[in-house]
């Protein structure tokens, strides 16, 4: 008789012959990375602010209280081979440690890597970096594999052990050192999800038959878990700037584009006419207070109104707009007195300076820090 154990894959079809969850996160992801497409998301490579509107995880975004973009991350890619390359990790990967661990321990291996991930990637990224993928989850898939299989060793064929063992260390070290090495990969996230799904992986043993369960060890890798997360969300860095106030400033600049073309046409159709129709200076000055005037002063309140910090992509935007607002305020209340004065010097010198405003708008912007 031979003392040489039954290989690990035979024992783990009998166990779960099947791997739902494998395949509906498989699905998940092929089915939203479709969605996307038929939104107009790149099949190669899809921008930033596709991925944002998706749900990916953003410094600015997520610490605004959007903390939902750390699940909703998990399931976006940013093009073709970024999808392919995931999800062959997660079907090579996830049948294995599904049938190892059962669909519910797999399903919270998952999510605790993913979201251990997310959350170190919000600490190392800062507020520049817009990251999406099941990477992070997926390495945590691969580090439950080392724990299932380190507890399990002496149960298994040592080959086997070292085939599988060693190339899931493999796989995860060369995936990190070509994170260090190329642009645009959120390793931060990787090496999170790793040691979330190693720890996670420890604290929910489901042994192989026959063989003896530890008892602390689970517990203290449990305990480990738990402080590492409480750690991470208790360090997550205050954004530098708020990104409900971002979106909102970028609302109002357009809104205030569109308001200064029409009332730019108003202003040149009030002097046309005034030329046509022979209208004294008191009647065109009141048009020009009524109509321009009045405007500008509105939008000029309403933008000052915005509290937007610095750091903000919109930052340089919103001071410019509103800057322009009260040059051209300001104009148009000189060429107002000057109308009602008679003084063709002053209107001279309020039209030029209505024309100068977009000019003198963007130098008296601050510059982004």
């Amino acid at each position: 008789m031979s003392d040489t154990p039954p290989p690990l894959i035979d024992l783990l079809l009998q166990r779960s012959p099947r791997v739902p969850v494998t395949l509906v996160l498989i699905g998940l992801n092929l089915l939203i990375f479709a969605l996307m497409l038929a939104m107009g998301a790149g099949l190669w490579h899809s921008p930033n602010n596709i991925q944002l509107a998706w749900g990916a995880n953003f410094g600015p975004a997520t610490k605004d209280g959007e903390w939902w973009r750390l699940g909703s991350a998990l399931f976006l890619h940013f093009g073709i081979l970024h999808l392919s390359m995931n999800m062959l990790a997660l079907w090579d990967g996830g049948r294995l440690v599904e049938r190892m661990f059962g669909p519910a321990r797999f399903i919270l291996i998952y999510f605790c890597s993913g979201l251990s991930g997310n959350l170190l990637s919000l600490i190392a990224q800062g507020d520049q970096a817009v990251s999406g993928g099941a990477s992070g989850a997926i390495f945590g898939v691969y580090g439950a594999l080392m724990a299932f299989l380190w507890r399990e060793r002496r149960q298994l064929d040592p080959a086997e052990f070292k085939w599988l063992f060693w190339g899931a260390i493999g796989f995860s070290s060369v995936t990190i050192v070509l994170g260090l090495l190329i642009p645009g990969i959120d390793n931060a996230a990787h090496i999170g999800g790793l040691l979330g799904g190693l720890l996670a992986g420890a604290a929910l043993p489901r042994p192989l038959e026959f063989s003896t369960p530890s008892g602390r060890g689970r517990w203290l890798a449990a305990g480990a878990l738990a402080l590492g997360l409480a750690w991470l969300i208790t360090h997550i860095p205050e954004p530098r700037y708020r990104w409900s106030e971002e979106i909102q400033a970028r609302g109002e600049i357009a809104e205030f584009i569109g308001e200064d073309a029409r009332i730019s046409a108003r202003w040149s159709a009030i002097l046309g006419r005034a030329q046509q129709e022979n209208a004294t200076f008191d009647e065109v000055a009141g048009r020009i207070e009524d109509e321009i005037s009045s405007s500008y002063e509105q939008s000029f309140e309403d933008l000052a109104k915005l509290h937007l910090s610095t750091a903000a992509p919109s930052a340089a935007a919103l001071a410019s707009v509103r800057n322009y607002a009260e040059l051209r305020r300001d104009a148009s209340r000189a060429l107002v007195e000057g109308l009602r004065a008679k003084d063709m010097a002053k209107i001279r010198e309020a039209l030029e300076l209505a024309a100068r405003a977009p000019k003198q708008a963007e130098e008296k912007a601050p510059v982004r820090p």
